[in-house]
């Protein structure tokens, strides 16, 4: 009886070992991987799961997409962001509107992409290296539709959005020059930094951060105390604050859950790889941007659209000397730069024009300080506190009325001062002085080909010669070469007037009447016409004597 269990035992070994061969004969020779798990997983259980609750099918599928996106190669920059999604997801029908309104203008979710396309591998940096929520690398949607010269009627200017007195205080200059708020480099560290401290501000509460970064800490913690006293919710749904607050952070987290469950939306996402779009170079020394642009072999507007942050025609003479240059023409920008003559690098002409210019702006505060406006502050107070006016900080910080709320911060200066022609000036490349030199006219030659021959700009020979860079030169003319260290002549033809705007005028009359081109008028009128042209106002005019108008 025992000999025949045991070779009972024994056929049954040896039918489940066939079996067992089997079985692996004809399994896969493809690798079992972590994707192969997940998406088994998502076959089964989570397909499952959802076929009894449809209301959950967004939440899971943006997990969905961020497992997916930490396991496999971040190709794109929409891997990337999503692999850095963090924000609690939130069912809302204030987020639902908002989802509802931006896939009815699927154009818009386009052009945003294409706009955002420069600058989110730039930003995802910072988002990675301040370890905050990857969603925020999308407020610049809700903020400017990721314009980088966007401004409001708050006065916040950039992606960004910054005010000025929160820019000055998180280290952006702004001045005749340069505004950092616009610069996309320096204003992406700011922002990221500022929305970290106010995440830790309200004990990592990104919601409160968020309705904060809209509408000031004191607004919202003013709110919270108050919800606090009446025994209410102190979570950001809950709290009563401006309409544009209410609406803000719904936004936020609508275009972020559109963007994880594109699929589902049958919204396309438009292949933007997960690589730098530009590099950071350093420039050391003024530059003319129309010049920059030609070195980096890239279309002027595209080129400005990296570099928005410089307001006239060339960098700023004191700084910053950076330039944002497409990385693939890094390289030979840096090459071309190098090999550039000092005096090419900007027309002194043109620089000396808009030094006036710049010198003809409203005068700026010394020894500015930024103060937060605490419980029962009033502006006589603070500018008795400080020695100075109400409507000095009132013109500082582009106040329209004697209201300061509590939080909000001011920009506090002392003694107003202009900034010396001596000062710009001296920043500009140092060259020896040497005596003016003279150049024989022969046959053929034009100012370009002259300037071409002495690495100066043609319109700078035109200038000192009291000619138009348009006159025809005769043979045997003797022209002046001066040494380009820049000088400001007294004599110089070109004078600055004021024109005030009548009603009826537009932009393309004026520049018609001073015989000015439109782009020329608009550079040198941007601080007022940022809101448009309106009557009353005075636009800075450069008019040559030379020249009837």
């Amino acid at each position: 009886m025992m000999h025949v269990d045991i070779n009972r035992s024994i056929n049954f070994l040896l039918i489940l070992l066939a079996v067992l061969i089997t079985g692996c004969s004809g399994t896969s020779e493809k690798p079992f991987t972590l994707d192969d798990q997940a998406t088994q997983n998502e076959s089964t259980d989570t397909t499952s799961y959802l076929a009894h609750n449809p209301k959950m099918g967004a939440r899971l599928r943006f997990a969905k997409n961020k497992a997916k996106t930490g396991l496999t190669q971040q190709n794109t920059v929409w891997d990337r962001l999503l692999s850095l999604y963090s924000l609690p997801e939130v069912e809302h029908y204030r987020i639902d509107q908002e989802v509802n309104w931006y896939l009815q203008h699927p154009t818009s979710l386009a052009i945003i992409q294409q706009r955002a396309e420069p600058y989110l591998h730039h930003i995802l940096d910072e988002i990675e290296a301040k370890n905050i929520p990857g969603e925020l690398a999308l407020l610049p949607v809700v903020e400017s539709s990721f314009i980088p010269d966007a401004y409001s009627h708050a006065d916040a200017s950039g992606l960004w959005q910054f005010v000025p007195a929160t820019g000055e205080e998180y280290g952006l200059q702004q001045n005749a020059w340069y505004d950092g708020r616009r610069d996309i480099y320096t204003s992406t560290k700011a922002a990221t930094t500022y929305l970290k401290e106010l995440s830790d501000t309200f004990h990592g509460d990104w919601l409160l951060a968020l309705a904060s970064y809209n509408c000031g800490k004191g607004r919202v913690r003013k709110s919270i105390e108050k919800n606090e006293d009446n025994n209410l919710p102190t979570d950001y749904w809950s709290l009563t604050l401006p309409q544009e607050t209410i609406d803000y952070v719904p936004k936020l987290l609508a275009i972020a859950k559109i963007f994880a469950n594109a699929d589902e939306y049958n919204i396309h996402l438009q292949h933007i790889p997960n690589k730098p779009f530009f590099e950071v170079i350093n420039i050391k020394e003024p530059l003319d941007l129309h010049i920059a642009a030609q070195l980096a072999n890239t279309p002027y507007d595209k080129f400005i659209k990296l570099n928005p942050g410089y307001s006239r025609s060339c960098t700023a003479p004191q700084g910053p000397h950076h330039l944002l240059i497409p990385v693939d023409k890094a390289q030979s920008f840096k090459i071309s730069l190098a090999n550039l003559p000092p005096n090419a690098r900007v027309d002194l002409v043109k620089l000396q024009n808009e030094i006036k210019l710049s010198q003809s702006q409203p005068k700026e505060l010394k020894n500015t300080v930024i103060y937060r406006v605490n419980t029962g502050d009033s502006l006589v107070a603070i500018a008795k506190k400080f020695h100075t006016s109400v409507n000095q900080i009132r013109e500082s910080n582009h106040l329209t009325s004697n209201t300061v709320k509590l939080g909000m911060a001011l920009k506090i200066g002392g003694q107003l001062t202009q900034t010396p022609k001596t000062t710009l000036l001296s920043t500009l490349p140092n060259q020896a002085k040497s005596v003016n030199q003279f150049y024989v006219v022969k046959k053929g030659d034009t100012f370009v080909k002259i300037g071409q021959r002495f690495s100066t700009h043609p319109n700078a020979i035109a200038e000192w010669n009291k000619l138009s860079v348009k006159s025809a030169l005769m043979p045997g003319k003797k022209i002046i070469i001066k040494s380009l260290h820049p000088q400001l002549a007294s004599s110089s033809p070109v004078r600055l007037i004021q024109y005030v705007v009548h009603p009826g005028d537009t932009l393309t009359q004026i520049a018609k009447k001073f015989n000015l081109t439109l782009a020329d008028l608009r550079k040198n009128n941007l601080d007022i016409l940022q809101k448009g042209l309106q009557p009353g106002q005075k636009l800075k005019i450069l008019i040559d004597s030379r020249s009837s108008t």
